[in-house]
């Protein structure tokens, strides 16, 4: 599956983040991501069942293209 990969944005579908820009920073398994997002730029564990996968992939070291992907200041994201 391609669309799984490190730097992908998403759409969170479920949850508390639903309807929010996430941007997977670390894949697990075939079943499970790391994201981030606008609401919770924090590092959490999320099911690739509740994203809904972009045609966009930026780097995620690179803090500005982040804080463009998941539309927020580069401010909130703090310090990784």
């Amino acid at each position: 599956m391609a669309l799984i990969e490190v730097g992908r944005v998403c759409i969170k579908k479920l949850g508390r983040d639903a309807g929010n820009r996430a941007v997977v920073t670390k894949v697990v398994d075939k079943t499970f991501v790391h994201i981030l997002t606008a609401q919770r730029p924090k590092d959490r564990k999320c099911n690739v069942a509740h994203l809904e996968f972009l045609n966009e992939k930026i780097d995620v070291k690179d803090h500005s293209a982040l804080a463009h992907a998941l539309e927020i200041s580069p401010e909130k994201l703090g310090k990784k």
